[in-house]
């Protein structure tokens, strides 16, 4: 009888928790993702606003990042990215948004994690997937330079699409409401969890954004499992324009001080300077993985059959 392999949450949102998860879900069969929900553009930042949910879209990315690679996972996961194109109100809607947000309603406002897990029965989903928080939350980023007028000025900007497109350099993130409700589902994956992934993925606001709820950062700080940072291949435009891979391990430890960090996971073929990026991983307290994780097309993609190698043998080891 196979192993169902480690108990591995995933943390993140958008395309990138979709290509750790793409490839987790190759190596384990007891796999959470814990979602961030403080999306408030597109179609998830429409429904937020219009029926005050939790928005969707990072949600519903995860699900499909977790069908598998039958007929029926793939034809599932086309179905619920798909968006409509239109001249109208459905224009840009996409189809797992409406769903997820359909079960919602039908099973009432406490249910989002149920509603979760129905759709995730439907896709046939290698995993869970959860929010981090039970309320929508919008990002608040102090950035410097945000005004070309003023380039030393510090200025605050809200909201997850202004952080993610505005100029200049962002410092940090903080969270409104500031001490949101996480997920008690979330909580308890990461307490139960053998190993906790973090990244890759926008690092302003998909990654460091689950560190600022007090109750899971508590969590996320206290657990036994081991934990991995997988960092990203290039700079996220507007948001980490020319981070070095230890600058983002050192707005890591500035976000959450007490955090330990067992391995850090990247790709050789992006580090330009291994020695200070080694300096910078045992300052976490762990230790570095370089290793070829990139898609051979050359694109900024992690291939998720390297990644699943990758994170296959740090399980190991």
């Amino acid at each position: 009888m196979n192993s169902p392999g480690p108990k591995v949450v995933a943390l993140g949102g958008g395309h990138g928790l979709y290509a750790s998860l793409s490839a987790l879900r190759r190596v384990t069969d007891q796999l959470t993702a814990v979602v961030t929900v403080a999306d408030d553009g597109g179609s998830s930042g429409r429904l937020r606003k219009e029926l005050g949910v939790l928005p969707p879209g990072d949600l519903r990315m995860a699900l499909a990042a977790l069908c598998g690679d039958d007929e029926w996972g793939q034809t599932w996961r086309d179905v619920v990215q798909h968006r409509f194109r239109s001249q109208g109100e459905l224009h840009d809607h996409a189809v797992g948004n409406l769903l997820i947000v359909a079960l919602w309603e039908l099973l009432g406002a406490e249910a989002a994690v149920e509603g979760l897990d129905w759709v995730g029965r439907l896709l046939g989903a290698h995993g869970r997937v959860l929010p981090m928080a039970s309320v929508p939350m919008d990002i608040v980023a102090e950035v410097r330079g945000a005004d070309p007028a003023r380039p030393d000025a510090v200025s605050r900007v809200k909201g997850q699409v202004a952080c993610a497109k505005t100029p200049g350099t962002v410092l940090s993130v903080s969270l409104v409401p500031t001490d949101p409700p996480a997920c008690p589902e979330a909580l308890q994956a990461v307490q139960e969890a053998d190993w906790v992934v973090f990244g890759p993925g926008s690092w302003f606001t998909s990654v460091l954004p689950h560190l600022k709820v007090p109750e899971l950062a508590r969590a996320l700080t206290e657990t036994r499992a081991r934990r991995i940072v997988a960092l990203n291949l290039v700079p996220q435009p507007g948001e980490t324009d020319d981070f070095s891979p230890q600058n983002h391990l050192e707005v890591l430890q500035a976000h959450a001080p007490d955090l330990r960090i067992d391995v850090v996971l990247a790709d050789r073929g992006v580090v330009d300077d291994a020695a200070a990026l080694d300096k910078a991983v045992q300052a976490l307290g762990g230790s570095l993985v370089l290793t070829d994780v990139a898609a051979a097309d050359g694109s900024p993609r992690h291939d998720p059959t390297l990644l699943a190698q990758a994170f296959v043998q740090i399980f190991a080891d």
